[in-house]
């Protein structure tokens, strides 16, 4: 090909749209049986009842209210590492703050959770999970009161309570609502 020929193919290709340039052919089905076996196919999601979408509503408000609790606690933790004792102040301070929100939050979900809207298994775990919750709801008092004068001790008892939440918050999501384990990340350093 000859460079006057070249250069405008390159300058046709430069004057078009990008919606010309982007689009694809489309994927030629491989040859045969196109069909999918029954077997390939995901298996039929239920869809949830009334009551029970009222208890996954009630879930999210109060999953509101842990994060929160856990931006507070994950701020005492970089303050820690920072060894700034102003820093510190803040962070127990704002966590004081979180704790009161997220107790709000917490308390006003957790009154649309009934276990009982699940069956069987899944109802013990959706109790569980509400245990957890509650459990959560009964450290705010003290959170509120103390984090800004003793910030890291309140976190460590919150990060426990945080785990238990997400070990029950795991089995839920994987057992009731279908959702499959995320894979273990590796800590970047």
């Amino acid at each position: 090909m000859n460079r006057l020929a070249c250069c405008a193919y390159i300058v046709a290709f430069a004057a078009m749209p990008p919606r010309v340039r982007a689009q694809e052919t489309p994927p030629v089905p491989p040859p045969g049986d196109t069909a999918r076996r029954p077997e390939s196919l995901p298996p039929a999601r239920i869809e949830p009842t009334a009551d029970q979408q009222k208890y996954l509503r009630g879930f999210r408000t109060a999953a509101r209210g842990v994060a929160q609790l856990k931006t507070g606690v994950d701020g005492v933790a970089r303050a820690q590492g920072s060894k700034d004792p102003a820093r510190m102040t803040r962070a127990g301070r704002l966590l004081s703050g979180l704790c009161g929100t997220a107790r709000n939050f917490m308390a006003q979900g957790r009154t649309g959770m009934s276990p009982m809207v699940y069956e069987d298994s899944s109802r013990v775990r959706a109790r569980r999970l509400t245990l957890q919750v509650d459990s959560l709801i009964k450290a705010m008092p003290p959170c509120e009161t103390d984090a800004a004068k003793a910030p890291t001790r309140i976190a460590g008892e919150l990060l426990v309570r945080l785990r238990s939440y997400e070990a029950a918050l795991q089995d839920f999501r994987t057992f009731v609502l279908g959702f499959a384990p995320p894979p273990p990340t590796q800590p970047q350093r």
